[in-house]
């Protein structure tokens, strides 16, 4: 019994004592809400096809000032990159209206967002784009593994620390560092990218030497699935490293994610057999990721236990908030108008579905721009949209960004014949699958382990086995691709479309945009076999503003414009083909689809 009470005095003493030097609470319970991919998903408003509404900030800004009036719960807001690019909203001002304060720095500074994480598509527009969206907010922008290459320290703010009540909070900021692969030097010149496992380890160190936090959170503009593009947990600079970095690295409590628009909540054990969370939404506003933690102040270490949970929360029944659309109105208003701008004419409709299957409209208009801004000889490109359509008649600005999603410049690069026949190899392998009868599919798909095609969820879309933006076809040349052989073996030229013979051992200028000439995809690397490093060196020409700038003029310029079919590919046995495009139309549309 004395000993029992000489336990309690002395526990007794010691909370008093330090409750009076740490002057932290015993108990405390923190909301963190992280944003991530919003990509310019501002207003309620889709602005390119007047479908409304959509989520977006707005809707999210409901949520969040719900959670700002709650008594008894700390909230720390958090954005975990790519919002600079993907709507005409960010575009107008990225690029129209560069003088005032860039939009995505008001609604941050508005929102009192405690930290941002850059992004690969916030690295896109440029130098002076993100430069200046820095120093407007009122926030860090963070990237640790973003390195100077002048210094070696950080390009961007490396970590950030937030205090609620005396409690430390420690945000550490990584962006994926495949950026080089897809993106052209000029855009990120005078840093590199370091890999996200030992750019973690270096500075979890500093971060618990120098600030001793009560909680460490990654803030990682990185996916989850180190598998992805043929990766493996050991491959350097890898694309995704947000599990591995969990599970190698310790001192994390939560790790946010986002990059790949999945929708991630799971928790994993690191290398000491602690937990940690692994959380992030999909994009474009539609859900949210809320992480609540409860510490309880343990006097005999002078640490915080914790229970920590996760979820993720849709949007979409959430109301725009009627301050925000008051305070940022304009905004939408010059958007609005800028999008309804007249471009020029399409004397018919193009759809982008025919594009997943052959020879389309869609692809071809591109081919032709690319042609006609190079001296190029033969073109590559790929559908960008996966489900869209312009409508004959008057194109207005918004009908560009359906024809071209993202912000690639256009290169013209230097290939050999052989190198050509086998970036068309790599392509169609990863595009068509292997057809032995009429019930196959024509697209390739992934599987489960029993065969079947796999599924976005219960009732969503069937996974196609790679992404549609790297389906790429050639123009320039005239060659058919074979579903009845393998991967590799698909393939034949028969001629350059003007009826020149095709040359494998000649060096060709070929057109593209800047994702593929830099490696995306790995169409160049994997498939043409050409060194990563070598690439810059086979750059002949680069335009200096996006694809769809020159779109834009080209348009203008030859407008009524009849969209047309180039038909110098096909896919045979053309019989066998068409019998799996039904198949797929039918498993990716229903009767949703133009038939001809």
């Amino acid at each position: 019994m004395k000993l029992f009470t000489v336990f309690i005095l002395s526990t007794l003493t010691a909370m008093v004592f330090t409750s009076c030097t740490q002057q932290r609470p015993d108990y405390m319970k923190i909301r963190i809400i992280e944003t991530s991919d919003v990509h310019g998903a501002l207003f309620p408003v889709d602005f390119l096809n007047d479908n409304q509404p959509i989520a977006s900030l707005a809707n999210i800004t409901t949520y969040i000032k719900k959670q700002q009036q709650k008594k008894g719960l700390e909230l720390v807001l958090l954005d975990n990159g790519d919002f600079l690019q993907g709507d005409p909203s960010v575009y107008y001002s990225n690029f129209i209206d560069t003088t005032s304060r860039h939009i995505c720095a008001d609604i941050f500074n508005y929102l009192h967002y405690d930290a941002v994480c850059i992004g690969n598509h916030d690295i896109e527009p440029g130098h002076s784009v993100y430069d200046k969206l820095a120093s407007e907010m009122q926030m860090p922008l963070l990237g640790a593994n973003a390195v100077t290459d002048s210094t070696g320290e950080p390009y961007f703010t490396p970590y950030k620390i937030i205090t609620r009540q005396g409690v430390k909070i420690a945000v550490l900021g990584l962006i994926t560092p495949a950026i080089p692969n897809w993106l052209p030097e000029k855009l990120w010149e005078g840093m590199h990218f370091e890999d996200m496992i030992l750019s973690a380890r270096k500075w979890v160190k500093i971060i618990q030497e120098q600030e001793n936090p009560d909680l460490l959170i990654g803030l990682f503009h990185a996916g989850i699935d180190y598998s992805y593009n043929g990766q493996h947990e050991a491959s350097e600079k890898n694309e995704n490293a947000s599990q591995l970095v969990a599970e190698l690295v310790p001192g994390f409590d939560v790790i946010l994610v986002g990059h790949d628009h999945h929708g991630w909540n799971k928790t994993i054990l690191n290398r000491q057999n602690k937990e940690v969370l692994l959380l992030g939404p999909t994009s474009r506003a539609r859900d949210i990721a809320v992480v609540d933690i409860e510490l309880f102040y343990n006097p005999a270490n002078d640490t915080y236990d914790k229970e920590i949970s996760g979820n993720l929360f849709s949007m979409t029944d959430q109301e725009p908030d009627a301050g925000y659309m008051e305070k940022f109105g304009y905004f939408e208003k010059n958007t609005q108008a800028y999008v309804s701008e007249p471009v020029g004419e399409f004397t018919r409709d193009i759809d982008s579905k025919p594009a997943l299957f052959g020879n389309a409209e869609f692809t071809d208009l591109i081919h032709q721009l690319q042609l006609d801004l190079t001296d190029a000889e033969i073109s590559f490109t790929s559908p960008l949209s996966f489900n869209t359509t312009i409508a004959k008649g008057k194109i207005f600005v918004k009908d560009l960004f359906k024809l071209y999603r993202f912000e690639n410049l256009l290169y013209t690069m230097k290939l050999t014949g052989s190198e050509i026949h086998a970036f068309l190899e790599y392509s169609y392998g990863n595009w068509y699958g292997q057809m032995y009868s009429e019930e196959d599919h024509l697209l390739n798909y992934k599987r489960d382990e029993f065969g079947k095609i796999a599924r976005a969820d219960n009732n969503g879309r069937a996974l196609l086995a790679g992404q549609y933006f790297n389906y790429a076809a050639a123009a320039g040349l005239d060659y058919t691709v074979d579903i009845t052989k393998p991967a590799g073996e698909r393939v034949e030229i028969l001629q350059m479309s003007n009826g020149k013979p095709f040359d494998r051992n000649k060096i060709y200028r070929v057109a593209m945009n800047s994702y593929r000439g830099n490696g995306g995809g790995g169409h160049l690397t994997k498939g043409a076999g050409i060194p990563e490093q070598e690439l810059p060196a086979r750059m002949i020409f680069t335009t200096e503003k996006d694809l769809r700038y020159y779109l834009h003029q080209w348009l203008t310029k030859n407008s009524p414009v009849t969209p047309t079919r180039f038909n110098n590919w096909k896919v045979i046995p053309e019989n066998l083909a068409e019998k799996g495009k039904q198949n797929d139309i039918q498993l990716l549309f229903g009767n949703n689809y133009p038939f001809e």
